[in-house]
């Protein structure tokens, strides 16, 4: 009986222990069609990039190539924005994707 009840809580320990090693939850939210969106302060905007930095503090680089993204031209540096994109986005690699729109956040 005992050692039956030490199995028990032996293995609710271990589950408790799994759940907690998930990864970090990334700060974008799914919009439908493989869109996902990131809502920060606008730090800094050149020629080819913009940095966006959430509210966690997280710095993320957008990318883009010709022209700059829609709605990007309007936003105003230490602004609000939600930025749509599609690829992936990381803190350490280079981004990976479009950007779709820039607008002021709500």
């Amino acid at each position: 009986m005992m050692k039956k009840m030490l199995a028990c809580l032996l293995a609710a320990w271990l589950l408790l222990l799994a759940a907690g090693c998930g990864g970090k939850d990334e700060p974008e939210a799914e919009t439908g069609g493989g869109e996902k969106t990131l809502t920060g302060t606008l730090d800094e905007v050149k020629d080819f990039m913009f940095v966006v930095t959430d509210d966690s503090g997280e710095s993320y680089a957008f990318t883009y190539e010709n022209e700059k993204p829609e709605g990007l031209a309007e936003q105003a540096v230490g602004g609000q924005v939600k930025v749509t994109y599609t690829g992936e986005l990381s803190v350490v690699d280079p981004f990976e994707g479009e950007v779709l729109s820039v607008e002021a956040a709500e």
